[in-house]
């Protein structure tokens, strides 16, 4: 019995199993004890251990992703803009069959509405779920993009950012100088989300309406392409009409509208 006490640890050991001699003792005493079947016995054995493992894969993702703040939609204040928040459409992101159908999404509105908690919190149920996520403000990624060309690996850079199933862009034209410091800012995102349309997921938050990218990307055929492609949209903006109450860092209570619509709302033209 030692000898076959110490295979069967062994065996679990080469097949990555973290069962220690002293789990595998209880789940035995377990077993005689309770009389358990054989497959309730393998359950018993195996269940803490494939939970522990589970565990830490969801946490790696969850480093991985780089969040600025780990937060779900779980206690989200939906009451201060109930008639402008459509929550049934925020927690339909949440359940992420947009990343699992390669789809992108795009959230309009300006600050203080909740645009990065909701971006953070889709991206931590797509951990939850399996997903590789990576979340950025568009000035890190610029930042990345600059140096990569400075030291010529911007094509492993663009591949680095292509390869999550999710990457959530945060913060997108928030700095009005942020095209102008960073040149290359088209180019970046031009090959960044030709890399990605079609084959993964984008989530971006702006406080530019969409029918003013190219007056920010400063190219009108790759506003249109860079979300254009292969996506289905869901943009939350506010009402042309009405006046910005709120400032940065505080809670505005404006309206703000969801509608959805499929890519082929914007004709990309070659």
């Amino acid at each position: 019995m030692p000898s076959l006490h110490g295979d069967v640890t062994a065996a679990l050991r080469t097949l990555g199993v973290a069962v220690t001699p002293e789990v595998l003792d209880g789940a035995l005493s377990a077993g005689e004890k309770e009389s358990l079947s054989h497959l309730e016995f393998l359950h018993r054995l195996l269940a803490g251990p494939v939970e522990a493992k589970l565990q830490r894969a969801l946490e790696r993702r969850i480093r991985e992703a780089k969040f600025r703040e780990l937060t779900t939609l779980e206690g989200f204040d939906w009451e201060f803009n109930a008639k402008g928040v459509d929550r049934r459409s925020i927690e339909q992101l949440a359940t992420c069959d947009f990343v699992r159908r390669h789809e992108n999404v795009i959230m309009v509105g300006q600050t203080g509405l909740g645009k990065s908690r909701i971006l953070q919190s889709v991206g931590h149920a797509a951990c939850v779920q399996g997903y590789r996520v990576r979340y950025a403000t568009s000035a890190k990624l610029l930042q990345d993009a600059t140096a990569a060309l400075a030291d010529k690996t911007f094509n492993r850079v663009v591949d680095e950012y292509a390869r999550f199933d999710l990457l959530l862009i945060d913060e997108f034209g928030f700095d009005r100088l942020e095209r102008e410091a960073y040149a290359q800012a088209s180019t970046f995102y031009y090959r960044l989300l030709d890399a990605r349309n079609g084959r993964r997921s984008t989530a971006l938050a702006t406080n530019i309406d969409f029918t003013k990218w190219n007056e920010y990307l400063g190219d009108p055929p790759l506003q249109q392409f860079t979300f254009a492609s292969h996506a289905r949209m869901i943009l939350l903006s506010r009402p042309s009409k009405e006046p910005d109450r709120g400032k940065a860092g505080e809670r505005c209570h404006a309206p703000l509208f969801i509608r959805s619509s499929r890519a082929n709302c914007c004709r990309h033209r070659s």
